[in-house]
């Protein structure tokens, strides 16, 4: 039997947990609006992400109360580029941190509730629909969740119904796997973010809490085909492939049996547009993709905005189109990059002529400053100046 939940006082529901919803769910709630959050996971587990928190992720994870330091984050600053040997290194021109997605989404979950966020988890939502009082979330089991504004943050995962267009780049598949480096590599590895291009993809391995190396890479569906989709035969021939690869793990030790996989993410779409009363937040607004853009400070800025128009009375269709208009440039040249790395010797080229391409690149592919609350940028100085 079927068993329908609606508090008087809920004002909004949040679908999804990830950094998106779940820096929502703490800032609606410390508006004083009542707002439940729902997520699909019981535990804390891994995702597929590069797990790289640029300056204006860790402003907006700081303003939130997320001690990032005391979780055990590690400090970047710099890029490396490499395909057969070793290409370029820079600078950034921001100080930048790494924190696996299991320990920074459990953080943000931990302070929903503390804000005044009702947070559920292990229930999963399999259907939204809408009606002439709201929201009604379909719950897995039979119970039904409403609200009259829901907003939609269910990361790369699209929920039936409310499935996302097709991105400028559809035809890649993401895969991420811990190692152990041995301790030689460990060291020379640490402190940068190192990308490794191949033919029809690019991996970057960076340290994350407690000296674990994430890899994480995008391969065309077409170069999978030549090894039977195999990860063994992938990573041996992007080791064969990359000397600087093969160096960083020789000696190294898989975290996991075989790597998380994701496919059929639309990289590159940028929604312009929205539903009545359904806001869609971080991947399911903007999808950039990993290593050429900043996907987890998209993620948090568009739980910013999407408060402040929220709190301003504002509708879903225009905060998807002032997130367009602010994440348009960036998303457009992530894209262009990502399909350039691809392309390795074209990059490879240019970058030998102009080593600090990459941190240009780097400060042109985030959140523009001009889109940042005053607070994130008061953060932002504060903590560049420190570091």
């Amino acid at each position: 039997m079927n068993a329908t939940r609606l508090s008087p006082r809920t004002e909004a529901m949040i679908v999804g947990g990830g950094p998106a919803g779940a820096a929502l769910a703490i800032q609606l709630a410390r508006q004083g609006r009542a707002v439940e959050l729902i997520e699909q996971s019981a535990a804390a587990h891994h995702k597929v992400c590069g797990e790289f928190l640029s300056r204006e992720a860790v402003a907006y994870l700081e303003g939130l109360g997320v001690d990032l330091t005391g979780l055990g984050a590690e400090r970047v600053h710099g890029v490396r580029l490499a395909a057969r040997k070793m290409i370029a290194a820079c600078e950034l021109p921001f100080p930048a941190l790494s924190l696996s997605r299991r320990v920074l989404d459990e953080a943000l979950l931990a302070l929903a509730p503390r804000a005044g966020a009702t947070v559920l988890r292990g229930r999963r939502v399999e259907r939204l629909q809408r009606g002439e009082s709201g929201w009604s979330a379909l719950v897995a089991g039979g119970e039904t969740r409403c609200a009259p504004t829901v907003f939609l943050a269910t990361g790369k995962h699209d929920l039936a119904g409310h499935r996302r267009p097709a991105g400028k780049q559809n035809d890649l598949v993401a895969f991420k796997i811990y190692f152990r480096l041995a301790p030689a590599q460990q060291s020379a590895l640490r402190g940068w973010v190192e990308l490794f291009l191949f033919p029809g993809g690019y991996a970057g391995l960076q340290l994350a809490e407690g000296g674990q190396a994430n890899l994480c890479l995008l391969v065309k569906r077409s170069a999978l085909q030549p090894g039977g989709n195999a990860w063994p035969a992938l990573l041996d021939r992007m080791c064969s492939f990359s000397a600087p690869l093969a160096m960083r793990l020789d000696g190294a030790q898989p975290l996991w049996p075989k790597p998380l996989a994701i496919a059929s993410l639309p990289y590159g779409m940028l929604l312009a547009d929205a539903e009545p009363g359904l806001w869609r937040l971080g991947d399911q607004a903007a999808v950039i993709p990993s290593f050429s853009g900043d996907g987890l400070s998209i993620a948090l800025h568009s739980a910013h905005l999407a408060a402040q128009v929220y709190a301003h009375g504002g509708a879903s269709a225009e905060f998807a189109r002032r997130l367009h208009t602010q994440l348009r440039a960036s998303v457009r040249l992530a894209t262009a990059l990502s399909r350039l790395m691809i392309a390795a010797p074209a990059l490879a080229q240019a970058l030998r002529e102009w080593p600090g391409m990459m941190g240009h690149l780097a400060s042109r592919t985030r959140v523009p400053r001009h889109a940042l609350p005053a607070e994130a940028i008061r953060i932002h100085q504060a903590g560049a100046a420190s570091w």
